[in-house]
């Protein structure tokens, strides 16, 4: 078992990822593709939960799990002991990323109904009656065209990135807890078997 290697693998997997997840969020900014004023625009997007959670928080784990894998001082426990600090917090910004994408895809986008002014036509549904199981009420918005479907995808995106992040990064801490108590790898020692 190698400590130091697992720790590499899951930081080559956690770049494309929160690249995908800015880019997801820069979206939606631009409901289908259109550039509206900032008041025009869904709030949840304002909390950067695919920028900043999904995004540099994931990051800042996945360089140092790049480097946590080496020969170092210690057999690299060091570093296998910032990895856990620093995946506990891209697990926080991924989690923080699943939870908006969530309450962004249950309380629906901002739109024009038709009258001229920009509401959430979807916010007082209940769970049984909400707009994500009925796509026949989608037509509601009517200004941007297809709000609705640009952000149910992006906003489900984002949550499947954010929950594989988090999936990740507690499998780092749990890794890196090991790495720090045996070192980065366990290596079998050469026994000298020569006779004087």
């Amino acid at each position: 078992m190698c400590t130091g290697k697992c720790a590499k693998c899951i930081g080559k997997l956690l770049f494309p990822l929160g690249i995908c997840a800015i880019v997801a969020n820069l979206l939606l900014y631009f409901p289908n593709g259109k550039i509206l004023e900032v008041e025009q625009i869904t709030d949840f997007v304002w909390f950067f939960h695919g920028i900043v959670g999904a995004g540099l928080l994931v990051f800042l784990p996945a360089f140092m799990m790049l480097g946590a894998g080496g020969d170092g001082c210690c057999a690299n426990r060091c570093g296998m002991f910032l990895t856990v600090i620093l995946s506990a917090l891209g697990t926080i910004g991924a989690a923080y990323c699943v939870v908006i994408s969530a309450m962004g895809l249950v309380r629906g986008p901002l739109c024009d109904t038709g009258k001229g002014e920009y509401v959430y036509p979807f916010r007082n549904d209940t769970d049984e009656d909400n707009y994500l199981f009925h796509p026949d009420t989608w037509g509601t918005c009517k200004e941007p065209e297809k709000v609705v479907l640009w952000n149910i995808v992006l906003f489900s995106i984002l949550l499947g990135i954010g929950a594989i992040e988090t999936v990740l990064c507690l499998i780092q801490v749990i890794n890196g807890i090991v790495g720090v108590i045996c070192g980065t790898c366990l290596r079998k020692r050469k026994i000298n078997t020569t006779v004087e």
